[in-house]
């Protein structure tokens, strides 16, 4: 087993969870955007099972991008692994990017029965993943989804340190520190990760835009030409077959981050600007609009978060919000603008909560919304978004739909401000950039 582990960086979360599921019977199943770091992950398993005094000869590790593999189909994976495996001793089993193997499922099915195995796989693609795995793994799957870096694992993998110190108020206070002694603010560090994003493998390259710019191309373009244009060549499906009209809707909903949605307004613009052949009711336009954004949110590029009226407690069909996995996609895709953080932030925060384990809605009260309703199977939060609670209008704008609702959960607001005053009414005010450290 070759593997280099020398270069790994720790992602603590994901690997705790698949730590948590060690030796149990569902497939392991690592899944996000490309480049977003499952490779690693996989990787850092295998290190700690190493660690924890699994012998190397238990462990097999294959990558299907490798032209090793090129050409294996499923009975020879079975054939390759029955082989290779240690006779009375569970075998630890690692496919990486396994749907390049045509119906990998069922030699995978086949190792769940016939060896005394532990499984784990890594896909790119919920098109050939996350929505098929149900049908593919007879449900007895666990699916770990990936997101690209959080704020504090950017700070981590670019290797910078952050240290508490107590200032002149008494108040604590965080330092981040570069390992020449340079010290930087917070505030500094978090305008960094608005520019760069989260993607992993920019921390091998330093902050340098031209060469982020690179990697990022290189991300979208695979993303679109493999995961979704090859794909529905390769299936027959013909609904997805132009780049560019692709390429417009990305920009359309990178740069409506935020706001609320619908198929029919993308629609409408694509035609307006000429891009799609409409009817007279518009029909093939929305289908068509509709089948390139679930391709998007398949190949997780967007994620769509609906809206929940909290005061008829029913989840609307229409209006929904979408976020890109990345800001540096984002700034990649439209340039680097100066306006619009408000989303911006907006969209950092939906991430990290996602990160948190929470399940996220838009929360409609009346005439006004909630920018997130957090919840879990024992807790719910309700968070608004905004830049700064210094003017008075933008505060009431702000507080009002918080203090409409009547129960008792926590609401906070997130924010840019570093205000002496933390609550208002019993609504907390928390800085953002401390909320994400």
């Amino acid at each position: 087993m070759q593997i280099d582990f020398t270069r790994l960086k720790p992602r603590d979360y994901y690997l705790n969870k698949l730590i948590s599921f060690k030796d149990t019977e569902p497939v392991k199943v690592i899944t996000g955007i490309r480049r977003c770091g499952k490779s690693s992950v996989m990787k850092l398993m295998i290190r700690h099972l190493l660690e924890s005094g699994i012998d190397e000869s238990q462990i097999l590790y294959m990558n299907f991008e490798s032209m090793e593999y090129s050409d294996m189909t499923a009975k020879q994976l079975y054939q390759y692994v029955q082989k290779r495996r240690p006779q009375d001793k569970r075998y630890y089993l690692f496919f990486d990017e396994v749907q390049r193997i045509i119906d990998w499922q069922d030699a995978i099915n086949s190792f769940r029965v016939d060896f005394l195995c532990d499984i784990y796989v890594t896909g790119s693609n919920a098109y050939l993943l996350s929505s098929e795995l149900a049908t593919y793994l007879s449900g007895r799957y666990v699916e770990i989804k990936m997101l690209p870096l959080s704020f504090s694992e950017f700070i981590s993998f670019h290797g910078y340190a952050v240290t508490e110190h107590t200032g002149l108020t008494g108040k604590p206070s965080k330092q981040i520190s570069d390992s020449s002694g340079n010290v930087f603010t917070a505030e500094e560090m978090f305008e960094s990760y608005l520019k760069f994003g989260g993607m992993p493998g920019i921390a091998d390259i330093g902050l340098d835009w031209d060469n982020t710019l690179t990697i990022l191309d290189g991300i979208y373009s695979t993303v679109v030409t493999r995961d979704i244009l090859e794909r529905e060549k390769r299936r027959g499906q013909r609904q997805i077959t132009d780049a560019e009209l692709l390429r417009r809707i990305v920009r359309f909903l990178a740069d409506n981050i935020g706001n609320n949605v619908s198929m029919t307004t993308i629609a409408n613009t694509l035609f307006n600007e000429g891009l799609v052949e409409n009817s007279r009711t518009a029909k093939p336009a929305v289908q068509t609009v509709q089948a390139y954004v679930g391709a998007l949110m398949k190949s997780f590029v967007f994620y769509e978060t609906k809206r929940y009226d909290i005061k008829g407690r029913d989840y609307l069909r229409t209006l929904g919000k979408y976020y890109i996995v990345d800001i540096g996609l984002r700034n990649y895709l439209l340039g680097l603008r100066d306006s619009d953080t408000g989303h911006i932030i907006e969209n950092v925060v939906y991430f990290e909560l996602l990160r948190r384990g929470y399940d996220i809605a838009i929360g409609k009260i009346g005439d006004t919304e909630v920018d997130f309703i957090a919840t879990t199977a024992d807790e719910k939060t309700y968070y608004q978004v905004t830049l700064t609670m210094q003017d008075e209008s933008t505060r009431e704008r702000e507080l009002r739909p918080l203090k409409q609702i009547r129960d008792n959960y926590e609401k906070i607001v997130l924010t840019l401000d570093r205000n002496l005053i933390t609550s208002y009414d019993g609504i907390k005010v928390v800085n953002l950039i401390d909320w994400l450290m």
